[in-house]
């Protein structure tokens, strides 16, 4: 399958399939984008969603969330876990309101470059928001696309994971860009699941190599364990 196909086949697969209507999807707006990518690195949406809500009722903007103090911060970010993202979500919004005026950046590079943000996040938020052509490699992604190369290695392992850059950048459509990388996350979360994928209602099943061989709950692989010295 060409990489166009890849798309075109994952693009309509979302247009009837996919998720629409998460509440940081109506408007695309950077702010509610970037918030909702920062609570959704390693937590589920449905976890996140309550917590987005309430944390858009104590923070509706930027200036605000840029002018309040941490401990405010920490404490509307409460049950959520992980408590550096919030520290560095605070971070970013002061640099933003006060070093950029408060204009949100519009490449991957810039968004990069702020705390919290990683190249796979940067991208999800430019190419949602400003229709940037970037690739995302986040959880749900490399399990997609190890699990369509048949990819043996650990992900994590750098060789592998840069690797799946290579594909990911490939696959990329010539148009709609948000949509494709809402469509590949959406099918990672909700069709390719870690442990009991559901193949039979994956577009892309025909020319998935780990379903053909069969071992699509086997990738992608666990972290090799470390030998313990004698």
């Amino acid at each position: 399958m060409t990489s166009f196909n890849f798309a075109e086949a994952l693009l309509a697969w979302f247009d009837h399939h996919g998720r629409h209507d998460l509440p940081w999807q109506t408007p695309d707006d950077p702010y509610r984008v970037w918030l909702s990518e920062i609570m959704l690195q390693q937590t589920q949406v449905k976890t996140v969603i309550p917590y987005f809500e309430r944390f858009l009722q104590a923070f509706p903007t930027l200036e605000s969330l840029a002018e309040a103090k941490i401990d405010q911060v920490l404490a509307a970010w409460t049950g959520l876990g992980y408590y550096a993202r919030a520290r560095n979500l605070h971070r970013t919004a002061v640099i933003i309101h006060q070093d950029l005026g408060g204009k949100f950046p519009d490449n991957q590079v810039a968004w990069a470059e702020l705390p919290g943000v990683g190249p796979s996040t940067a991208a999800a938020i430019t190419s949602i928001c400003f229709n940037e052509r970037v690739a995302i490699l986040d959880g749900n992604v490399k399990r997609v696309l190890t699990r369509f190369f048949a990819e043996p290695g650990w992900p994590g392992a750098s060789r592998v994971a840069n690797k799946l850059w290579g594909q990911a950048e490939s696959l990329l459509p010539e148009t709609r860009f948000g949509d494709y990388t809402q469509a590949i996350m959406d099918l990672g979360a909700t069709i390719c699941k870690r442990y009991i994928p559901a193949c039979s209602e994956c577009p892309l099943m025909s020319r998935c190599a780990a379903h053909q061989r069969n071992v699509a709950t086997q990738i992608p692989r666990r972290k090799p364990k470390r030998k313990k010295p004698v």
